[in-house]
């Protein structure tokens, strides 16, 4: 007996009534309805979602914002409505409790009186959090709060979005504000340091100026110095000339009195003449006397003249040094000053020229005198040499007498003109010495001001220095501020407004995609039905034909004939299956022929699996196929990743064969690695190879031990 006669005997043992027919092609039938509606009711359920009826509560009284009212609970109250993610129903709070309660409404969306006042506070020092109330009822539905959850967030980023960029643009605005305001402050710090690096020079010049004027006023002190010190020397001798002078007059007063007595007694003289050289030895004393202190007042006068002529020179030019020197300070220092230092510098010039024109005319007088006093000195030496031989003469003298005592008159008359000269010029060297000492004192005076204008110009300019500094780096951290300070034109700053107030966005690329939820799940359920088609057919399947056991002793045929059946009634159901999944639900199949290949590997796998389970332990087997399919509900990560299975189920996950079965359809369906199906494809094999060679194993065993009572018919076929 051969192998397809075995199986072409099976089919017509199920096939032989109504019944069996219509049992068979209900059983055929049990995949295709299990796979088929669950998929159609689960093809796209987050589509329907728009359905799902929520109560949309707005209590929200609005704010004030910039001046102008918002109300944030009625524009999300408009976009939830044309959005239309969900069936948004306006409620007030008691329908809305109601309706949760009874069913009307599947959750609650509250936004509440404050809601506006909450949100414009971001502004504020004290910003409040806005509340969205989600309102849920699992009774109504488990998944619908999970719904729930996900819409309430979706709010949530909505409204955080939108305040987010109303709150980030007003920032904005404040930078180009400030922004302008910080430029305005560049250019005035410009022209500050502008202004200080003018100052700067100006007070280095005045600083050099103020040297130079200090440096003039200490050779003005000096010469001042000098001055007063010649004056002193001027003063002493005008003093002593004015002594010798009067000395001077006396004796050519005594001189003229003897002069006249000559005249007078010069009949007597003749007598008298043993007295001549004595009196005319006193007159060449007194003569000789007064010629010495003239020669002394000529000696000093002559110095003095020159000192103060010297400085009477250098009038003029230190009064235009100090004066170009005053004009280099400039704002430095006040008219008015200024006028009271050249009025004091004045005064002085004024009495050193004066006291020049008086120490002149005096040292003419004293040259004057001093050559009188010399030529009477020379005269009475002459007079005192002759005296021994005048007595021999004196009668040619008495014819002279008057002549001499013409000339003593003279004498006498200059010599008290000469005393009231030198009188005149002790008093005017006098007041040249006090005026000399009043310009030295100035002077001294002068230079201590110059001094303290000559230090305070150096602060100055130090500090004009340290402002310039300061002024460049207040000019360059304004400019360097400036480039840091965003200045967003309108578009720019809505633009980076939306941007701040969504700084991250999701960008999904997928490697493979399923187009849909049912489409996702279409793996897991065409597995799993896979599974429950073959269960269900070894309902009426006889695992394995006892007659060809005993009859044919082939236990690989009857094995062969017994896998073959239920694996091409398996594979019918998968095509059925991806006919339902492909053209009436419209699910995408990247690889079409690799996958409905793949589907019916499967299937004609759990088929070998199921049957030697029925070989093996008979009904019990069929039993244990029911629990290996819930298992497998559970550890073939159809729904939920397997990793997040507890260790003993993952370990399953990697162990049972619909793990691999899902996995390869969802490869071949999403477009997936080709090599990942061929290693799924690979491990179903290795479950079918080990199932047909345990089904013979065990054909085997119940070949050795068959008898002819086996070959009696059974009731049942």
């Amino acid at each position: 007996m051969k192998i397809v006669t075995l199986v072409t005997t099976e089919f017509r043992r199920l096939t032989a009534t109504s019944l069996a027919r219509l049992a068979l092609v209900a059983l055929m039938l049990v995949p295709v309805i299990y796979a088929g509606l669950y998929l159609w009711a689960n093809s796209d359920p987050y589509g329907n979602v728009k359905n799902i009826p929520v109560a949309l509560v707005v209590e929200d009284t609005g704010a004030t914002l910039n001046g102008s009212p918002v109300n944030y609970g009625q524009q999300v109250h408009d976009q939830l409505i044309s959005d239309g993610s969900v069936k948004w129903m306006d409620a007030t709070p008691d329908q809305a409790a109601a309706g949760i309660k009874n069913g009307t409404y599947d959750f609650i969306l509250t936004l509440g009186p404050d809601f506006s006042t909450m949100l414009t506070s971001s502004g504020t020092a004290t910003p409040q959090q806005a509340v969205v109330q989600l309102t849920t009822n699992d009774t109504n539905s488990f998944l619908a709060t999970t719904i729930a959850a996900t819409v309430a967030e979706k709010v949530r980023l909505g409204i955080s979005e939108q305040v987010g960029e109303a709150a980030a643009l007003q920032f904005l605005n404040g930078f180009a504000t400030i922004h302008e305001n910080v430029s305005t402050a560049v250019d005035g710090a410009t022209k500050l340091a502008d202004g200080t690096a003018q100052a700067e020079a100006g007070a280095s010049a005045l600083a050099s100026g103020a040297a130079a004027a200090n440096s003039a006023t200490g050779d003005l002190a000096n010469g001042a110095a000098t001055a007063a010190a010649g004056a002193s020397t001027l003063s002493d001798g005008a003093a002593q000339a004015a002594n010798g002078a009067s000395t001077l007059s006396a004796g050519a007063t005594q001189a003229n009195a003897g002069a006249q007595q000559l005249s007078a007694g010069l009949g007597t003289l003749d007598s008298q003449a043993s007295g001549l050289p004595t009196q005319t030895a006193q007159l060449n004393d007194v003569a000789q006397h007064v010629a010495t202190g003239n020669a002394a007042l000529a000696e000093s006068a002559a110095p003095v003249a020159s000192a103060v002529q010297s400085a009477a020179d250098q009038v003029p030019t230190v009064r235009a040094t100090i004066v170009a020197q005053l004009d280099a300070l400039g704002n430095a220092i006040t008219p008015q000053q200024k006028a009271d230092i050249l009025a004091q510098l004045d005064t002085v010039g004024d009495a050193i020229t004066s006291g020049n024109t008086k120490v002149q005319t005096l040292n003419g007088q004293v040259d004057q005198l001093s050559t009188g006093a010399t030529l009477v000195a020379a005269g009475t030496k002459q007079l005192a040499d002759d005296a021994p031989t005048l007595s021999g003469g004196i009668s040619s003298a008495a014819s002279q007498s008057e002549q001499l005592a013409s000339g003593t008159q003279q004498v006498a008359d200059g010599a008290s003109a000469l005393a009231s000269g030198t009188q005149q010029v002790a008093d005017g060297a006098a007041s040249l010495a006090s005026g000399t000492q009043q310009l030295a004192d100035g002077a001294a005076t002068l230079k201590t001001g110059t001094q303290q204008l000559a230090d305070g110009s150096a602060a100055l300019a130090s500090g004009a220095t340290t402002l310039n500094t300061g002024a460049d780096q207040l000019r360059e951290g304004l400019a360097s501020g400036l480039a840091q300070i965003p200045n967003y034109s309108g578009d720019q700053a809505q633009a980076a407004a939306a941007v701040i107030a969504t700084p991250a966005r999701v960008d999904t690329d997928s490697v493979t995609k399923a187009t849909t939820y049912g489409a996702g799940m279409a793996p897991f359920f065409i597995s799993l039905a896979a599974w429950i088609g073959i269960y269900s057919l070894f309902l009426i399947i006889k695992p394995l034909s006892k007659r060809a056991l005993t009859a044919m002793n082939a236990p690989l045929k009857v094995a062969l004939a017994g896998w073959i059946a239920p694996a091409i009634l398996g594979a019918l159901q998968m095509v059925a299956v991806y006919l339902v999944v492909t053209l009436a639900l419209g699910f995408g199949v990247a690889n079409p022929p690799g996958m409905l290949a793949f589907m019916i590997l499967t299937s004609v796998t759990f088929a070998a699996i199921i049957l030697a389970l029925n070989v093996w332990l008979g009904s019990v087997g069929q039993f244990i196929g029911l629990v290996l399919m819930v298992v497998q509900l559970v550890t073939a990560g159809g729904t939920f990743p397997w990793q997040t299975l507890p260790g003993p189920l993952a370990a399953l996950h990697h162990a049972l064969p619909m793990s691999y079965a899902v996995d390869g359809i969802r490869q071949l369906m999403y477009g997936g690695d080709l090599i990942l199906a061929l290693n799924d494809a690979g491990v179903l094999a290795i479950w079918l190879l080990g199932a047909g060679a345990f089904t013979y194993f065990l054909a085997s065993r119940t070949t050795r031990s068959r008898t002819l009572r086996d070959l009696r018919p059974s009731l049942i076929g």
